[in-house]
């Protein structure tokens, strides 16, 4: 069953993604209408978050956030659908980095480095990062039950030159890479929530106190890597801007979960100043009532 299911909806997705983007935004305008206005997709879940994170804001002022998310939230599937076939010309076209020098001097170091990113604006298309560095790019991911959809996704993403591994293998990875001096980036998206039964950390996120995910301050401290922080701007519809930021060169120096806070200092900073480019359809704060007094 699952063969057949990517048989038949693989071939529509890659031919619907060869379409160019002022036809991908139409369609992205209708898919809007309807998800918003038809089917109500999680437009409770999201306003409720956005009561949660804003509780100064008023009624109005979350509704018009909400509808503009949803907007955006259209625009990130027809992105992340166009990444089938979109070319190395294109992708650096509508996503470029503003501060690419900072590689050279990371270089030079000879050191790891781990990218700390956010659901934020459109995360999917730092897939061709191998473009501005020699370092080996890997990207860490979730894997998709279909095994067919997941290693088409995986292969479409390394075709620009990086790398994906499971979430399950990150350290494997990073202890056999630096068993053979190869310097890396590992791309990790540290706003998500970790199982309870893993959480070291708990502080106010968006005003809430939440679990937050260590794993990426824990790795670096315990093998020596230099922390990056991934700021994702979008200039216009489908054109977005990356900047980096190191947070900590070398992470051993720092306090326990010191790194982590700059990170989500930063994080909040610009969800505040523009909420509607954040990812709000997940249950974000739903271990809010079980923090610890």
């Amino acid at each position: 069953m699952q063969r057949l299911l990517f048989v038949i909806i693989y071939p529509i997705l890659w031919l619907f993604s060869k379409l160019p983007f002022f036809i991908l935004h139409r369609i992205s305008d209708i898919v809007f209408l309807f998800l918003y206005y038809i089917f109500n997709y999680r437009k409770e879940i999201v306003l409720n978050n956005l009561k949660l994170a804003f509780p100064k804001k008023n009624k109005r002022e979350l509704l018009s956030i909400r509808r503009k998310f949803f907007r955006h939230f259209t625009d990130i599937f027809i992105e992340m659908t166009k990444s089938f076939t979109i070319s190395e010309k294109e992708i650096s076209k509508r996503y470029k980095y503003k501060n690419p020098e900072i590689f050279e001097e990371i270089e030079k170091l000879g050191k790891s480095v781990i990218i700390m990113g956010s659901h934020y604006a459109n995360w999917e298309w730092i897939v061709n990062l191998s473009s501005i560095t020699n370092l080996n790019c890997i990207g860490v991911y979730k894997k998709i039950s279909n095994p067919y959809f997941d290693k088409a996704l995986r292969e479409n993403r390394e075709r620009f030159g990086g790398h994906f591994i499971e979430t399950r293998n990150t350290v494997k990875k990073m202890v056999l890479n630096k068993q053979n001096n190869t310097p890396s980036i590992y791309g990790l998206l540290s706003d998500q929530s970790p199982t309870l039964r893993r959480t070291q950390y708990w502080r106010d996120f968006l005003n809430v106190k939440v679990p937050i995910h260590t794993g990426a301050e824990l790795l670096a401290k315990k093998y020596d890597f230099l922390i990056l922080h991934m700021t994702v701007n979008r200039v216009k519809r489908s054109y977005y801007e990356v900047d980096f930021e190191i947070l900590a060169k070398n992470p051993r120096d720092f306090k326990d979960f010191e790194i982590t806070d700059g990170f989500i200092k930063r994080t909040e900073k610009q969800i505040k100043e523009k909420p509607q480019y954040y990812f709000w359809t997940h249950k974000r704060f739903k271990h809010k009532d079980r923090a610890p007094k």
